[in-house]
């Protein structure tokens, strides 16, 4: 995608050479030359703030992400210790009525 937008690379830049008149570089053609190097300075310009709103889309979606996640876990602690809780009061309130069933059914009334 990048790379059929962008006409230059470093190396084609780099090994650009320029006819020379009897004044020097032909204007026109050096202008032309620049005018396709600012193009692509533009298009990378434009990718890169393209690249930049997506990774701070991400990073805003990853820190919602993650606090949705404390708070699940949290809730998930939350239920697992009164599941605990309940469990121990469950088996305490057990172990009172096998006793008072005992007394009743085995006679040994204190």
């Amino acid at each position: 995608m990048v790379e059929e937008k962008i006409v230059l690379s470093p190396t084609e830049i780099y090994e650009k050479e320029f006819k020379i008149d009897a004044r020097g570089y032909r204007p026109q053609e050096v202008d032309n030359y620049l005018d396709i190097i600012i193009r692509d300075y533009t298009e990378f310009m434009t990718i890169i703030r393209g690249q930049e709103k997506q990774m701070q889309d991400l990073e805003a979606e990853n820190e919602k992400l993650k606090s949705e996640v404390r708070k699940l876990r949290n809730i998930l602690d939350a239920q697992e210790s009164s599941n605990s809780r309940s469990n121990n009061v469950n088996n305490i309130d057990l172990l009172r009525r096998i006793s008072q069933l005992e007394k009743i059914v085995y006679g040994k009334n204190e």
